[in-house]
């Protein structure tokens, strides 16, 4: 399969992939294996009628895991067949107990749950689950040569979504604290420190709020449906994660040098 090709890190990394993003995507969606995967994904999800049925089919549920970022998931049959089935219409149900709102996302897409009206056979579904499969791919394989990127690429499409989305200011904000990714390139690009996340979930609340206004100019998460924002964030995001690494490299170099030197 394609490796995206990322040949530095950093900021300069991150210009390189995005002027090349477009053709890379193109090459890595053709590659043979995916290609084996989405078409078969296309020919047999339209005859899955039930959460038994698509935890059954390892390859079905391996693309469907994918799209939502839950691969890691994918030997988890009876705990997937129980977020499936029990939807998202309940509050209570296992997808909504869950911080990351991902559970839930792939619980919704499906519609297996009470009440809720079966997509598997809906004439978008399969195109939609595809590209959000490709997409969820690439940027695994982005994150095998350098997590950074991963992280970045994962933000741009997931924040352009959350900051167009209904929803109060709050509630968005919630999202974002739930959601490990976006979490991390928040408490990054707003300095906060590692121990921040033991504090009350209002208390985080009200901090990631402050810094945002102080950052950004604004805690409105909608701010960042403009592309320049949004840009800016995950450009702050990276020049701090890059000068964390160094710094670490460095402190050790320098505990390396001081232990020969003695």
């Amino acid at each position: 399969m394609f490796q995206p090709i990322i040949p530095f890190s950093g900021l300069t990394g991150w210009r390189f992939l995005q002027n090349t993003y477009d053709r890379q995507f193109e090459t890595f969606s053709k590659s043979a294996e995916l290609q084996r995967d989405t078409e078969y994904f296309q020919d047999k999800i339209s005859s899955i009628e039930t959460a038994e049925d698509l935890v059954k089919d390892r390859r079905l549920l391996s693309v469907a895991l994918g799209a939502y970022g839950l691969r890691d998931d994918i030997d988890n049959r009876y705990f997937i067949q129980k977020i499936l089935e029990e939807g998202t219409s309940n509050d209570d149900s296992l997808a909504n107990r869950f911080a990351d709102p991902k559970y839930a996302e792939f619980s919704k897409a499906f519609g297996f749950g009470p009440g809720e009206v079966l997509r598997t056979s809906a004439p978008d579904f399969s195109s939609n689950m595809i590209e959000l499969y490709q997409a969820n791919s690439f940027e695994v394989a982005a994150g095998e040569q350098d997590s950074t990127m991963r992280v970045a690429l994962y933000t741009q499409r997931e924040m352009s979504e959350l900051a167009a989305s209904d929803g109060s200011i709050d509630t968005k904000w919630y999202t974002i604290m739930g959601d490990p990714p976006l979490r991390s390139v928040f408490e990054n690009a707003l300095n906060l420190p590692e121990a921040f996340g033991q504090i009350d979930i209002d208390q985080q609340l009200a901090v990631f709020k402050d810094r945002a206004k102080k950052q950004f100019g604004t805690d409105d998460i909608s701010v960042f449906s403009d592309p320049a924002q949004l840009e800016d964030l995950i450009t702050t995001y990276i020049v701090r994660e890059q000068l964390s690494n160094f710094n670490s490299s460095l402190s050790s170099g320098s505990i390396a040098l001081t232990l020969l030197q003695s």
